[in-house]
């Protein structure tokens, strides 16, 4: 659902699109605001809305593979209330349409952040080519092993 849709389902309720699209739009500004003062927002039921201090930390450039220093930021950040969360997790329709969050590597015992077995050097001749996809093992068939019991006993069984 995009702001359009959700003006759409508000002037529903309401009867009146001015009205919804005043309300949407004053609710997102006085959040945004709020928290850009460095306040929470806490909507009870469906969640908090709060600024989030990120550490400074040393990243990489992917096109170059250059380190470089990003300094300490603050972000805007979403936690769902206990309602919001068990409404989503109930939900059958969210689970069809859900995606999957984006794997984590391990985090290295050295305190870099970053796992010594998914570091890269990238030369600088191949900066810029796409790296070719990993070929992983195929994992074995457990179906077609225990498809195959079956017929034997049966062979057995008619000896």
């Amino acid at each position: 659902m995009n702001k359009a849709q959700l003006v759409d389902a508000l002037t529903a309720r309401l009867g009146d699109r001015r009205a919804a699209t005043s309300a949407v739009d004053a609710m997102v500004e006085v959040i945004v605001d709020a928290v850009g003062r460095g306040e929470t927002v806490t909507l009870t039921g469906f969640g908090v809305f709060e600024p989030r201090r990120r550490a400074p930390r040393t990243a990489r450039n992917p096109r170059t593979g250059e380190t470089v220093p990003v300094g300490e930021t603050v972000v805007p950040s979403f936690r769902p209330g206990a309602a919001f969360k068990e409404r989503v997790a109930a939900s059958e329709a969210a689970a069809a349409n859900a995606t999957s969050a984006p794997r984590r590597t391990e985090r290295a015992a050295t305190g870099t952040g970053r796992s010594t077995a998914t570091r890269k050097t990238i030369p600088p001749d191949t900066a810029g080519a796409p790296a070719a996809p990993e070929k992983k093992a195929a994992a074995p068939k457990k179906a077609a092993a225990s498809a195959k019991k079956p017929a034997r006993r049966k062979a057995a069984a008619e000896k």
